[in-house]
């Protein structure tokens, strides 16, 4: 009881600095979803969240949020998403020219312009890093006037220089410390609360963005968060191969078009990474849904990723597919092992059944 009295009184804080309006960008909302992101991809196979996050980690996260955002939408160009007098925000338009600099083709992923460009994708990042150090995350805490450091402990003041930083970012002789330190319980609420939390950080992003460019926000939250934004055509022949042409769920013959479903569902975490992505009959796909698979289907996506850990290396280099193990098993143990006592999971068709902890946990374990 104390501990979802703790989470909801965390939830409270961050609700209000949401409605704060001493952010003229939307960063906020880019950094708090960056922070709910970290603690699941850092959370343990054995479940425990992590204590530490670093500025370079937030970094690359607030570049992948931002990514997508960085296309037009329609007849309005990119959109503007704060900024003084109505401008862009500094951070989206350094990637917007990243991105036509070395992305190539508009429907691009980020993992293929960091190949190929590593070092213009690295300078990308190291300047959001700076500018999030700068001012988002000093900002972040501060409701009304006052700092509450209710989230993370942070080790410079407003007056850290730019050379400091990058002095630490090169390596170089710095006193400047990139750790933020979470305060006790922070990152257990956070994972516990995600399911909630980030429909309301997208509601309220895609409320502000829609505010900036005279639009709608219904249509335009589909298409800053939806989850079609990335096509996964490319990978669907690869995951067939790993699994000799057999629905992942059901493991009968697929005869026609296969889906690629996300195991994590997107709707829990937007896991775009080849481990978390299956082959499945179309009927399949549907009737999961958005539901957390069972057990039986854990036990098969962790061999998956331990047996055919190669095969998958091999699919990922072939196709310049992003890939990251540890992440996709960080967020399911993340997802699964917070699941209360009486949770239903996707069998198949329409059956749920009862959540069998122990299997689960030993799945995950194993990784």
């Amino acid at each position: 009881m104390t501990e979802d009295r703790d989470a909801i009184a965390l939830a409270e804080r961050v609700l209000a600095i949401l409605d704060e309006g001493r952010f003229s960008a939307t960063y906020k909302f880019a950094l708090f979803t960056a922070f709910l992101d970290l603690c699941m991809e850092k959370t343990s196979t054995k479940g425990v969240a992590p204590s530490v996050l670093t500025t370079y980690e937030l970094a690359c996260k607030v570049v992948e949020s931002y990514w997508d955002h960085s296309l037009p939408y329609g007849q309005h160009g990119v959109l503007r998403q704060g900024g003084n007098k109505g401008g862009q925000a500094e951070i989206l338009r350094r990637i917007c020219k990243t991105r036509q600099l070395h992305a190539g083709a508009r429907s691009d992923t980020m993992f293929r312009a960091q190949q190929q460009d590593p070092i213009g994708f690295e300078s990308l990042v190291r300047f959001v890093e700076w500018k999030l150090i700068e001012m988002p995350i000093p900002r972040l805490q501060v409701l009304g006037k006052i700092e509450d450091r209710f989230l993370y402990q942070y080790n410079w003041t407003q007056s850290v220089s730019r050379a400091e930083v990058v002095s630490y970012q090169r390596g170089g002789a710095s006193n400047f410390d990139n750790r933020l330190l979470l305060r006790p319980g922070v990152a257990e609420n956070l994972v516990r609360l995600a399911g909630l939390l980030r429909p309301l950080f997208r509601r309220h992003w895609a409320m502000m963005v829609a505010s900036s460019n005279d639009l709608h926000e219904a249509e335009l939250e589909e298409f800053l968060f939806g989850a079609e934004r990335i096509p996964l055509d490319a990978v669907r022949a690869p995951l067939l191969d790993l699994q000799d042409g057999f629905c992942f769920y059901c493991d009968h013959r697929i005869v026609g078009r296969a889906d690629v479903d996300h195991f994590i569902p997107w709707a829990r975490f937007r896991d775009d990474g080849l481990d978390n992505l299956v082959a499945a009959h179309p009927r399949c796909n549907n009737d999961k849904r958005d539901a957390l698979a069972a057990a039986a289907h854990v036990e098969r996506w962790t061999s998956r990723m331990r047996e055919k850990d190669a095969d998958l290396e091999e699919a990922s280099r072939q196709v310049r597919w992003f890939r990251d193990p540890n992440r996709s098993a960080s967020v399911a143990s993340a997802l699964y092992l917070r699941l209360p006592s009486g949770a239903a999971l996707w069998l198949q068709s329409r059956e749920f059944i009862p959540i069998d902890r122990p299997r689960i946990a030993d799945a995950l374990a194993g990784l």
